[in-house]
């Protein structure tokens, strides 16, 4: 049988996760694998990585257009880093 919380504090809701923003920081061009780092948990570095080999592999990829495409949809951060 479970337990029952003693304090009101163990009750807490989840934390809702912050949409998809551009990074004002962290940015090498528009901060979008920065962004899309920082929303994941992932390193932006991994990011960046990952985004270059699936654009290079893959023809049905166009890596630059979606990178241009996701600078402009993707709206930047307002503060320094997400809470």
């Amino acid at each position: 049988m479970e337990r029952a919380p003693e304090k009101w504090e163990e009750y807490s809701m989840p934390q809702p996760r912050p949409g998809l923003q551009r990074s004002r920081e962290d940015r090498m061009v528009g901060g979008v694998c920065a962004g899309i780092g920082d929303w994941l948990g992932w390193s932006p570095t991994a990011v960046r990585i990952l985004y270059v080999i699936l654009s290079l592999a893959s023809a049905a990829f166009p890596g630059i257009l979606v990178y241009v495409l996701l600078w402009i949809l993707m709206p930047e951060r307002e503060d320094p880093r997400p809470a």
